[in-house]
C-alpha cells in the first residue's frame, strides 16, 4: 500500500480490444492503472467493448473490468452511441460512487463528464492529442470547448502540447507525462553489420506522414546502400504506400511487415529511429527507442517528438520549409556516421530516466488524491 489514503478510482476508456487498443494512451491507462492497484488503490476500468471480448493488455485481479457493450468500441462513435453510453455511464458510476472518475482520451471523458454532472463526482480528462488534431474536426472541436466546466482537472503530457490548447481548455491543464517502460536488458546496435536498419514505428495512417519518410529515405538511399527502411505498423494507408515503395523502385529496401509483439527486439535491431509524423503529443514510440539507446531523428516543430529528442545529445532535430528535403538531411548525416550514432546512444537512456512509470505513477497518485481531497472539501 501507498504513502496516501486509500482511493477508489474509476477509468474510462474507448477500448482495450485488439481492433482499437493498442495506441498510446490505452497503453498508458494500463500501466497506470496496474501500478496505482497494485499500490493498493481500488480500481475499476470501464470501456465500452462487449463482454467477453479479447483484450490487448492483461490485469491482474486486484483490477475489476467493467465492459458496458455499447456501440462498435473500434469505430468513431455516433450520436446514438454517445447518448447510449452517457445514460449507461451515469446509471453504473453513480452506484459505485468512485473518490475519482478519470476519462482517457475525449471519447471517454466528454461523456463521462456529461454523465456525472451534478453527482458531485470529481472528473479528470487525460488528454493524448494535440490541439491540431481538433482543428480539422469541427464538432468535436466544439464539443471540446463547451466541456471544460463538467471536469476537475485536465491532463497533457507536456509544456508544449498544454500550450497549444485554448485558454477555456489550458487554465484547467496539468502536466503529466506519459510513463516509459524500463528497457529489457538489451541495447540498440547501433554500428550494425553489413545491412542496417532505419526503423520507425507507427500506424499508416496519414498523421504519421511516412509518404514523406519513405520520399524522404529515397533521397538517401543511393548514397547508403547498406541501409534498409523498416515500417513497422498497420493501418488504411497501406496499399497507397506499398504502391509508392513500388514507383521509387525501392521493394528491396523498404519492408512493411505490419504488427509486431516483439517490438523491442525491433529497436535493438536497428541501427537509428526515425519520427516523421505531422504532429504527436507525445511520441511514445521514440521514447522506447530512446530508452533502448537507440538515436532519434525528427521534426523540430512536432511537440510530442521535441520535448524528447534533444538535438546533438540523443537525436537530432531537423527543420525547414521543406519536410523530404529536410528530413533526408538529418537521416543522411547520421546514417553516415557511426561515430555519431554511437555518440548519441550513450546519452540516450538517461534522457529517458524522467519517465519512469513508477515515477509517472506518483505523479497520477498526487493528482488523484489532490483532486479527491478537493472533493470532499466542497
Amino acid at each position: 500500500m501507498s504513502a496516501g489514503a486509500r482511493m477508489k478510482l474509476l477509468f474510462l476508456v474507448k477500448t482495450l480490444g485488439p481492433l482499437g487498443g493498442r495506441g498510446g494512451a490505452e497503453r498508458v491507462l494500463s500501466e497506470v492503472a496496474s501500478r496505482l492497484g497494485a499500490r493498493g488503490h481500488e480500481i475499476v476500468l470501464v470501456t465500452y467493448d462487449a463482454p467477453g471480448e479479447e483484450e490487448v493488455y492483461p490485469f491482474g485481479p486486484e483490477i475489476e473490468r467493467i465492459k458496458l457493450g455499447i456501440g462498435a468500441s473500434h469505430r468513431r462513435s455516433g450520436v446514438r452511441d454517445t447518448l447510449s453510453r452517457t445514460r449507461r455511464i451515469r446509471e453504473l458510476i453513480v452506484g459505485i460512487r468512485p473518490d475519482v472518475a478519470i476519462g482517457f482520451m475525449h471519447s471517454a471523458y466528454v461523456p463521462l463528464g456529461l454523465a456525472l454532472a451534478g453527482t458531485g463526482i470529481p472528473v479528470v480528462a487525460s488528454e493524448h492529442i494535440v490541439y491540431d488534431h481538433y482543428k480539422s474536426r469541427p464538432l468535436q472541436r466544439a464539443i471540446l470547448l463547451a466541456v471544460p466546466p463538467l471536469l476537475t482537472v485536465i491532463t497533457a503530457i507536456s509544456e508544449p502540447v498544454r500550450r497549444g490548447f485554448p485558454w477555456a481548455i489550458r487554465r484547467k491543464m496539468v502536466i503529466v507525462p506519459n510513463p516509459v517502460a524500463p528497457p529489457p536488458p538489451l541495447l540498440a546496435d547501433t554500428a550494425g553489420g553489413a545491412r542496417k536498419t532505419l526503423l520507425t514505428v507507427g500506424r499508416l495512417m496519414d498523421q504519421k506522414d511516412h509518404r514523406t519518410l519513405i520520399a524522404a529515405f529515397a533521397h538517401v538511399a543511393p548514397k547508403h546502400p547498406d541501409w534498409d527502411l523498416r515500417i513497422i505498423g498497420e493501418g488504411e494507408l497501406r496499399p497507397k504506400l506499398e504502391a509508392q515503395v513500388k514507383e521509387l523502385g525501392l521493394e528491396d529496401r523498404v519492408q512493411m511487415p505490419g504488427i509486431t509483439t516483439e517490438i523491442a527486439r525491433e529497436y535493438a535491431a536497428a541501427q537509428l529511429f526515425v519520427m516523421s509524423s505531422k504532429f504527436e503529443s507525445f511520441g511514445l514510440a521514440t521514447a522506447e527507442a530512446l530508452s533502448l539507446g537507440l538515436p532519434a531523428v525528427g521534426y523540430a516543430d512536432d511537440a510530442g517528438t521535441s520535448v524528447l529528442v534533444r538535438d546533438g545529445l540523443n537525436g537530432i532535430l531537423v527543420s525547414g520549409p521543406d519536410r523530404v528535403a529536410s528530413l533526408a538531411g538529418g537521416l543522411d548525416r547520421a546514417m553516415g556516421s557511426p561515430e555519431l550514432r554511437a555518440q548519441l546512444a550513450a546519452e540516450a537512456p538517461a534522457t529517458m530516466r524522467a519517465y519512469d512509470p513508477e515515477i509517472i505513477a506518483t505523479e497520477w497518485e498526487k493528482l488523484l488524491a489532490s483532486v479527491h481531497a478537493r472533493g470532499k472539501s466542497r
